[in-house]
C-alpha cells in the first residue's frame, strides 16, 4: 500500500508524456507522420490528450493525499512529486503552442515556464549550499489552478474534436484566457517568494 502514492506519481509522468505525443501528433509535428493521420485520427488523438492531461492532474491530489494518509512519505516521492508537476505543465504549455498560435495564451504561458525554470535553478543552487525551499501553501494553490487553467484552454484549442457548439466558443474561451491570465498572476508571486526564501537563505547559510 505504502508504493502506491509514489505509483500515482509515476504514473503522472507517463500521462504527460502520453498527452504530449498525442498534441504534437495531431499537430502534425511529429516527422514521417506530417499529414498521414485522418481528420479522425487527429480528433481522437487530441481528446485523449485532454482526456490525459485531466487524469495527470487528478493523481497529483491523490497521490500527496495517499502518502499522508498511509504514511508513505519518502525521499523518493518528495523528489519526484515536483518534477511530475513541472513536467505535466511545461508538456501541456508546449503541447497548447503546437497546435497553432495561441496570441492570447503566448505571454502567460511563456511567463509560467520561466517561473519553473527560475524556480527549479534556485532549488538546484540551494540544494549545494544545503538550503531546502519549502513548498508553501500558496505554491499548492498555484498548482491546481494551473492545471484548472490549462486544462480550459486546452479544451478551447480543441474545441471542434469534441463536437462543441462553436456559438459558445467565444464566451468559453474568454473565460479561460481571464483564468490562465489569472494562473500566470499567481505563478510569478509565488516564483518571486521563492526568489525571496532562497535570498535569505543563501545569506544566513
Amino acid at each position: 500500500m505504502q508504493a502506491i502514492p509514489n505509483l500515482l506519481t509515476s504514473m503522472r509522468l507517463v500521462l504527460a508524456l502520453f498527452m504530449f505525443v498525442a498534441l504534437a501528433l495531431a499537430s502534425g509535428g511529429v516527422p514521417l507522420m506530417a499529414g498521414e493521420l485522418t481528420a479522425e485520427a487527429q480528433f481522437g488523438l487530441l481528446r485523449w490528450a485532454v482526456y490525459a492531461f485531466v487524469a495527470a492532474s487528478v493523481t497529483d491530489f491523490f497521490d500527496g493525499w495517499l502518502a499522508r494518509k498511509l504514511n508513505a512519505t519518502s525521499v523518493w516521492g518528495a523528489i519526484l512529486d515536483p518534477i511530475g508537476d513541472k513536467v505535466l505543465v511545461c508538456g501541456a504549455i508546449l503541447g497548447l503552442m503546437a497546435l497553432g498560435p495561441q496570441p492570447m495564451v503566448l505571454l502567460p504561458a511563456g511567463l509560467m515556464l520561466f517561473r519553473e525554470f527560475t524556480v527549479s535553478a534556485l532549488r538546484e543552487v540551494g540544494a549545494t549550499k544545503g538550503v531546502t525551499l519549502p513548498v508553501t501553501r500558496l505554491a499548492k494553490w498555484k498548482t491546481t489552478l494551473q492545471m484548472v487553467a490549462l486544462t480550459l484552454e486546452l479544451i478551447v484549442a480543441t474545441w471542434g474534436a469534441f463536437g462543441l457548439d462553436y456559438q459558445a466558443l467565444p464566451d468559453f474561451a474568454a473565460g479561460a484566457h481571464a483564468i490562465f491570465w489569472f494562473a500566470a498572476a499567481i505563478t510569478l508571486v509565488t516564483g518571486a517568494q521563492y526568489w525571496e526564501q532562497t535570498r535569505k537563505a543563501l545569506r544566513g547559510a
